[in-house]
């Protein structure tokens, strides 16, 4: 890989959650300020439930990625044809029956939430919002993964920016016009369906790849193993919806998704910073070349830890002031929940502190080995969600959350610690002790010193915010610098990280 690619890759996935960030405050308010918040509820709901079909995927993506690496690095273009074809199937297979299961969905889930919406309304709502899932899965999702392997995934990036810009501006004109929350969905997903299929096109001439000719046969290894690694993401990323539409109402849900919409996009962040590297790990350790993965790790992972800090204490400070501005003057629910806020912010950090490590259990294809854990952490999140949300409400079932996110990423700690990285497990545990203290410090300086305002306005809350991200990065970058050595060898050296091509 080369290191201009990465840059790429990264530049463009943080651009593209810039957007996404700017995309997802804009859009919720509008439909929670138009439509109100049981209507918001009812949508991030249908989308939660929706996004169950990926189960069918079964981290077969993930799979096909990590079977890639080889014959892309060896120019095998017999091979990677076989490995496309057997996915395209795969994914045309759930696309089909994806549409089986939105009809279904259709006739069981109005039922949830008669009271407040007719039957019609809620199953004709389903139907708009499945369209897009199910072209992506039949459309574009082979070639996407075929981009990220070919280290440009910037191609796709690029094509969802300009897809959310366009679907933010029309979705504004469509609610200033009063058109009816249907239209607003339709054209919606309409727009959306435009990035599957100029990505399709694009590999099929760049790259003069051809699946007629492919085997028929040809099979995937560990697909079940990858199956189980993605039921534990889906259990991560759907369960707090489900849990709270079955046994709290429409309006909880709503005031879930306002909270999970700010973290969730800056989790989406992270991610784009470790997905846009994770392809060059997967090369060295395809080359097994160890001495280098852990050295570029060791520095990789000084900085992810950094940012990731900065981001989320930052967060902690300022999540309830921002609530406060975007809900102002919606009286249907209350959205000031200041210990649901802070417990939100440290689950979506604790799933991204696994990020790294994981990415090397990916790349690798190592789902075999690291299946009891997934199958454990599953588990945890079903049974403590359940209990503590009988008691506690949306708090308990984030609780939840929590705890299994904390167990999986210990365990996934230790493994790569003795399966690719050179290197005592404690080394990953003095990081994130560091990383711990420094957000208790701010969490303390923030409650008992920093004098309490009220912050009237978003240009009052983005100057607070800037003091505040300057105040917080500049003391989490002189604690860094003194606590990672590689990190601070790589900095004030201005060494270059190894060419991994």
């Amino acid at each position: 890989m080369e290191i201009n690619k990465t840059k790429i890759n990264i530049i463009s996935s943080l651009l593209l959650q810039i957007v996404t960030i700017i995309c997802g405050f804009f859009i919720p308010r509008l439909i929670i300020s138009t439509y109100g918040s049981s209507v918001n509820g009812l949508t991030a709901s249908i989308a939660e439930f929706l996004g169950f079909i990926t189960v069918l995927e079964g981290g077969v993506g993930v799979v096909v990625r990590s079977t890639l690496y080889k014959p892309i690095a060896n120019k095998d273009k017999e091979t990677i044809e076989n490995i496309l074809k057997s996915a395209n199937k795969f994914f045309r297979k759930i696309a089909f029956i994806f549409v089986a299961y939105v009809l279904v969905l259709c006739v069981i889930y109005p039922f949830n939430c008669i009271n407040q919406f007719n039957f019609f309304y809620t199953a004709s709502l389903i139907l708009i919002m499945a369209i897009g899932l199910f072209a992506e899965y039949f459309f574009g999702i082979t070639y996407s993964i075929y981009l990220h392997v070919e280290q440009k995934r910037y191609i796709s990036s690029t094509l969802l920016i300009i897809t959310k810009i366009l679907n933010a501006c029309i979705i504004w004109g469509l609610v200033c016009l009063k058109q009816d929350i249907h239209i607003v969905q339709l054209v919606s997903t309409l727009v959306f369906l435009i990035r599957p299929i100029i990505q399709c096109i694009y590999v099929r001439k760049k790259y003069n790849i051809s699946l007629k000719e492919a085997a028929n046969n040809y099979k995937i290894k560990q697909k079940w193993d990858g199956f189980i690694q993605h039921i534990t993401y889906i259990i991560y990323s759907n369960t707090d919806i489900v849990l709270i539409s079955i046994f709290l109402n429409l309006k909880e849900v709503s005031v879930y998704s306002v909270y999970a919409m700010i973290t969730n996009r800056l989790r989406s962040l992270m991610n784009s910073i470790s997905e846009g590297i994770d392809a060059s790990f997967g090369n060295l350790i395809a080359r097994d070349e160890k001495e280098k993965l852990n050295k570029n790790f060791s520095i990789y992972e000084g900085l992810y830890f950094t940012i990731a800090t900065i981001i989320f204490s930052t967060t902690l400070v300022l999540i309830i002031p921002f609530v406060k501005l975007y809900t102002r003057g919606i009286t249907d629910v209350d959205y000031i929940r200041p210990v649901f806020a802070s417990v939100i912010v440290l689950s979506r950090f604790i799933y991204i502190i696994r990020q790294p490590y994981y990415n090397l259990v990916k790349v690798a294809g190592h789902f075999r080995q690291t299946k009891p854990g997934a199958i454990i952490e599953a588990f945890l999140n079903i049974i403590v969600s359940v209990v503590l949300i009988i008691k506690m409400g949306i708090v308990g079932v984030i609780i939840g959350t929590c705890v299994a996110a904390a167990y999986r990423t210990i365990e996934i700690m230790f493994y790569t610690a003795k399966n690719f990285l050179q290197r005592p497990v404690l080394k990953s545990f003095k990081v994130i002790f560091i990383i711990t203290v420094e957000i208790a410090i701010i969490m303390l300086i923030s409650k008992h010193f920093i004098p309490k305002f009220e912050i009237e306005n978003y240009k009052v809350w983005i100057i607070y915010a800037i003091a505040t991200t300057i105040a917080i990065s500049v003391f989490i970058m002189i604690i860094n610098a003194l606590s990672f050595k590689e990190m601070r060898e790589y900095i004030f050296a201005k060494k270059k990280v190894s060419d991994l091509r």
